[in-house]
């Protein structure tokens, strides 16, 4: 299939080379960070093994829109998409804190009050929410990433108590924060959905704080439709959510959640492109526009031509 499982280039001026779960990552003469969304898919900490034609391309360019539509309010990494895979941009020194953002009580916040506590992350809670309901406005619950393991919840006072980020920096991040998700919230609104939750990373690059990584991808945040949330809520029924959770269930119903011992099912071809294939409904449902596939002979050959010539340009 047409699509980047893995990549090993060797770009002019290549200083290091770092391989996550579904990204490589490259850094150039110590000062551009190329980062490839290969089309790698996790779930439950598991990298499958077959990839999914366009996920990458999916993910990069949503974010790279979300980027576009926010520079306004910080300034962010981005300095080129040269692919639709591939982003170039500015080293930054990130913070050691994810800042998490909630407008609604899901997820991990939900299992947290559902175990009978009021209080996630220093924020108080107020009594009688039931899961998916609106919060009275949006909390941040931060979380830093532990030493070993998953990361942490961790609250304001602490982060700054421990140094992590000095009070001036991190009221900052709150800002930026709270800012990104209102106009994250807007634009989803003007496509039918609701945001959730997200969350952003922040880094400084000459004494500036930047916005990096990926925004509003569906891979980092949860979005439920607008259509039916209240007569959802009013039944106490389940909201229809737009993440790769189909991703999860499918493989929860084959059996296998990331336990030892546990066989990741057959990813058949049919399997692969069903996959490939609400990945492309995600992006036209998040940013309002269709989905423009690229098959461009060798697609390896064509990401790494595209990334030389973006890195002649701008050096």
């Amino acid at each position: 299939m047409n699509a980047i499982k893995e990549t090993h280039f060797q770009l002019p001026g290549q200083t290091s080379f770092y391989k996550g779960k579904v990204r490589d990552v490259y850094t150039v003469d110590n000062k551009f960070l190329v980062m490839v969304v290969t089309d790698r898919i996790s779930a439950f900490d598991v990298v499958l093994p077959e990839p999914i034609p366009y996920k990458g391309q999916v993910l990069n360019l949503i974010a790279s829109k979300a980027l576009q539509d926010t520079v306004d309010i910080v300034p962010n990494w981005v300095i080129d998409v040269p692919d639709p895979s591939v982003t170039i941009g500015k080293i930054c020194e990130p913070f050691k804190v994810e800042m998490v953002i909630r407008g609604y009580l899901a997820g991990h916040a939900w299992r947290e009050y559902q175990a009978g506590r009021r209080e996630v992350c220093g924020v108080s809670l107020p009594e009688g929410l039931k899961e998916n309901d609106k919060l009275p406005e949006p909390i941040i619950t931060p979380t830093t990433k532990a030493a070993v393991g998953h990361d942490e919840d961790i609250s304001r006072s602490e982060i700054i108590r421990r140094g992590i980020v000095s009070e001036e920096d991190y009221s900052q991040l709150e800002d930026y924060t709270r800012a990104l998700f209102q106009r994250g919230s807007e634009i989803a609104s003007k496509h039918g959905l609701i945001l959730v939750d997200t969350k952003y990373e922040f880094g400084k690059s000459e004494g500036r704080i930047h916005l990096i990584d990926e925004i509003h991808t569906p891979d980092s945040s949860r979005y439920f439709y607008s259509e039916g949330y209240e007569k959802l809520q009013s039944e106490n029924q389940p909201q229809r959510q737009l993440s790769k959770e189909f991703v999860r269930k499918w493989l929860i119903e084959n059996g296998f959640q990331g336990k030892e011992d546990q066989v990741i099912p057959a990813m058949t071809e049919e399997i692969v492109t069903s996959i490939s294939d609400r990945y492309i409904e995600l992006y036209g449902h998040i940013t309002g526009t269709d989905f423009q596939k690229q098959d461009v002979g060798n697609i390896l050959e064509r990401v790494e031509r595209n990334i030389i010539e973006a890195l002649n340009r701008l050096k």
